[in-house]
């Protein structure tokens, strides 16, 4: 799956923050838009961040 398709599904749902700190390290913020419950996601590269919240969500629509 591309990565933008991945980002549209992850907006559905979700706030989402990135932001890029000193050591090149990628943070992912995602933010549930009904409980405001954040969920913070740390890599080395935009595609395994946005992986792992991708993954994240597909754990939480199966709860």
């Amino acid at each position: 799956m591309r990565n933008a398709t991945k980002l549209k599904t992850l907006l559905i749902k979700y706030t989402v923050s990135l932001d890029l700190d000193d050591d090149e390290l990628f943070k992912l913020i995602l933010t549930d838009k009904q409980t405001n419950n954040a969920h913070l996601f740390e890599g080395k590269s935009y595609s395994v961040v946005l992986g792992k919240a991708y993954s994240h969500l597909l754990k939480e629509i199966k709860k």
